[in-house]
């Protein structure tokens, strides 16, 4: 009965594949991707009330810094969106840093690479808190 299952869902996948363009070994290795772990860096920032509108958009020079560090796989950042209020939103905060990694020697390498503690140097003077999650997705 696995079997009949199995033959009908590759059967299917070939010919969903040739309808979209897509071939067998392209879904199975997207599928393959998809269950790679990746380790997720979330960082918070809050910046202090004091600063200009330019020095608040000059803090995203922080980011294209950290940008430069090798092995980072992705890198993302944004301020909070503006959405409803809910009691378990918050939404505080002033920039939101994520950036993946492929394995944990390369957050190890990020950690401490001298791009990263220069960047922290020149800007923290910007922010008033940050907060950070780890996580393995």
């Amino acid at each position: 009965m696995q079997r009949r299952k199995f033959i009908k869902n590759v059967a299917g996948t070939a010919v969903l594949g040739g309808l979209l363009g897509t071939s067998v070994p392209s879904v199975l290795a997207s599928t393959k991707k998809q269950n790679e772990k990746m380790i997720v860096h979330y960082v918070l920032f809050w910046l202090r009330e004091d600063l200009s509108q330019q020095e608040i958009k000059d803090f995203t020079g922080f980011f294209e810094e950290l940008r430069k560090i090798p092995n980072i796989h992705t890198l993302q950042y944004g301020p909070a969106a503006k959405t409803n209020a809910r009691g378990v939103v918050d939404n505080s905060f002033s920039y939101n840093l994520l950036v993946q990694f492929k394995s944990m020697e390369d957050i190890t390498v990020y950690e401490t690479h001298p791009i990263h503690l220069a960047a922290i140097e020149k800007y923290s003077k910007n922010w008033t808190k940050v907060v950070v999650h780890d996580s393995v997705l």
